[in-house]
């Protein structure tokens, strides 16, 4: 007798992500930095140097890593998962009301705004891209071959593509959509930064 093979589950998120590149670059650059000068005080430090330095990288590296590097938005057929500094958020599609991009790009769901840390909304690209589209049509210009018929912010392309998302998932009632919003504090970045600022009001209290 042979057995049917088993049908694969679908990953929880089949994900379109979204992240900051100006983000990432800013937070290596920083981390990179951090390290060198932590590590060299460390290292070659005298005295009490190296346990401030050890307890000053404890508190900036976490945060360096909570405000560039941990921020991302995952989007998949079912649920929008959004990784925040110190919070990791999943909106089941059934219960997002609505996703904008005003100052910043939000996500409301069951009474609540989420902030999309991973999508900046930057005003001066957005004027930008009304400049353009305000020019095309006095002129009655069709669109560039290779160009969107409508220029956009990167933010307001990205929320775009999210409100799609959502509505496709809406609109065929997918049961993976629906379920409870889930709210997780990032306890791993929080508890080296809060037990480096306590290593350092130790350290400055016994001078």
């Amino acid at each position: 007798m042979t057995s049917s093979p088993q049908p694969h589950p679908e990953p929880a998120y089949a994900d379109r992500v979204y992240r900051s590149t100006g983000a990432l670059v800013a937070g290596g650059l920083l981390i990179a930095l951090l390290l060198w000068i932590c590590g060299d005080a460390i290292v070659r430090g005298t005295g009490r140097t190296p346990w401030f330095a050890l307890a000053a990288f404890l508190t900036a590296a976490p945060l360096v890593v909570a405000y560039t590097l941990r921020p991302a938005v995952y989007a998949s057929e079912d649920r929008l998962k959004i990784r925040n500094p110190f919070r990791t958020i999943e909106l089941p599609w059934a219960k997002v009301d609505a996703l904008r991009a005003r100052f910043s790009a939000e996500a409301l769901a069951d009474g609540s705004t989420y902030q999309l840390w991973a999508i900046p909304v930057s005003l001066r690209q957005r004027k930008s891209a009304n400049r353009r589209n305000a020019k095309r049509q006095a002129a009655g210009e069709d669109a560039v071959k290779g160009e969107p018929e409508i220029s956009r912010a990167s933010a307001d392309e990205h929320v775009a593509q999210l409100n799609e998302i959502h509505e496709r998932a809406v609109a065929t009632g997918r049961p993976g959509a629906t379920g409870e919003v889930s709210v997780r504090w990032s306890y791993e970045t929080i508890a080296p930064a809060v037990a480096g600022a306590i290593l350092l009001i130790v350290l400055f209290a016994t001078r």
